[in-house]
């Protein structure tokens, strides 16, 4: 791999062995991948700090959270001073919500080590968001932008939607970038590797969130790792049909990067979608793909009676919260089923502000933040079914819980919740 003299410097030692530690991991990392060089970066979004039990364990064990980051983030054999950050870095998601610890099983043990987590990574100069969906919370890079971001439902947001530059990196590679700056100039770094690799005409127009998560799990499903470009969309989707459709496409696959012809930033046309190239196939979505993706999402349910609700995946927009108050104003909860809501904790400041909060909570909600089930492994007990409007968790949490997940849409899911019952069904 080629390095600046820049780079070299930061290697050999110049600035601190922290620093040469997080290099010498993005050079191996680097020639693994058969990457040339690295290029800047000024935005990184990832994980540090220690809320699980290995790694507070681990943390207990080896001289706090300076040893997580160097085993965990730095992948070095021995502790290393963790300095501020290089450049701009945003925290994602973590393990738990500190303010519904007891709801989520949790300890003031864990609690505390969160709050010593998040003092540690903001005494680096990490913006605390703590969210799957940083794109909601001002993390907005420009079209063209070198990224280093984790999160497989931002990571295929940001490339698509923003027309930014990410690979779907790790704890490792984001903690290195963070102190170096730094990122190896592979994969959808490159312009040619963002081109279209398949058409998917769209016969069966989607309409909701829904139909949206139902769509990208089809297209996941059969183009897996490669770059869909869809044609046939009318009405140009808002915000949260984008996020909806981008999380379940790389769960059912692992697509990182879509094209929306006439929507998103680089296909303006099917032609500069694809670069000029023909496309490897040709795929169609209509009814019958629908029915066949929503056969699939919904393949571990079987019990109707319900005892969990879990909505915010990817984490809900201020505009979700506020159909969640339409469709529960005046209703209560059903006495046996937990409704757990999940937003990014700047958004649920403004619900708060706004009401919604209060109403969610009135009718025996709970509206969480920094984190979700499948992050924290955390579920009401007793559940054995549970409904979800999220393609991505209805296909993860069943399998991480041994539960059986219900999908639907968000009306399908409150009537779930006030009656104790899922009645949903593909319309």
């Amino acid at each position: 791999m080629r390095l600046t003299d820049a780079e070299r410097a930061m290697l050999e030692g110049a600035e601190g062995p922290a620093v040469a530690r997080a290099m010498d991991l993005l050079v191996r990392y680097g020639e693994a991948l058969g990457a040339e060089r690295l290029v800047e970066t000024n935005n990184v979004c990832g994980t540090i700090g220690a809320t699980t039990p290995f790694m507070r364990d681990f943390a207990a064990r080896h001289g706090g959270l300076d040893a997580v980051f160097s085993e965990f983030n730095l992948d070095s054999p021995e502790v290393v001073k963790v300095p501020r950050a290089r450049t701009f870095t945003c925290h994602l998601q973590q393990g738990m919500d500190p303010d519904h610890a007891a709801a989520m099983g949790l300890g003031t043990e864990m609690v505390q080590l969160f709050r010593r987590g998040e003092a540690f990574a903001a005494a680096l100069g990490v913006e605390l968001a703590n969210t799957c969906t940083p794109y909601q919370v001002g993390n907005l890079p420009r079209r063209g932008e070198h990224c280093a971001w984790m999160e497989s439902s931002a990571v295929v947001f940001c490339n698509s939607v923003l027309g930014a530059r990410t690979n779907t990196e790790g704890r490792e590679s984001t903690g290195a970038a963070m102190l170096t700056g730094r990122i190896p100039y592979w994969g959808l770094h490159i312009p040619e590797n963002r081109r279209g690799t398949h058409l998917v005409e769209v016969e069966a127009e989607p309409a909701d969130v829904a139909d949206w998560g139902l769509f990208g799990y089809y297209v996941g499903e059969v183009v897996q790792d490669r770059i869909p470009v869809i044609v046939g969309v009318g009405a140009p989707p808002d915000l949260a049909r984008l996020k909806h459709f981008g999380a379940a496409a790389s769960t059912s696959g692992g697509i990182e990067l879509y094209h929306i012809v006439g929507v998103t930033p680089e296909a303006p046309t099917r032609e500069a979608a694809f670069g000029g190239a023909r496309p490897a196939a040709t795929l169609r979505y209509g009814r019958a793909e629908r029915r066949l993706a929503y056969e699939r999402v919904n393949a571990t349910a079987r019990r109707r009676e319900i005892q969990f609700v879990m909505l915010g995946c990817p984490h809900y927009s201020l505009e979700q919260l506020r159909e969640v108050c339409r469709l529960l104003a005046g209703r209560r909860v059903h006495p046996d089923v937990e409704l757990w809501i999940f937003a990014p904790r700047a958004i649920r400041a403004l619900a708060v502000r706004e009401g919604i909060a209060k109403i969610i909570e009135d009718a025996g909600g709970r509206l969480m933040s920094d984190t979700c089930s499948a992050m924290s492994r955390a579920i009401p007990p007793g559940t054995r079914a549970a409904a979800f409007d999220s393609v991505k968790q209805a296909h993860y949490l069943p399998a991480i819980m041994g539960i059986e997940g219900w999908f639907g849409t968000t009306a399908d899911c409150i009537e779930a919740a006030v009656r104790g019952r899922f009645e949903g069904d593909l319309r």
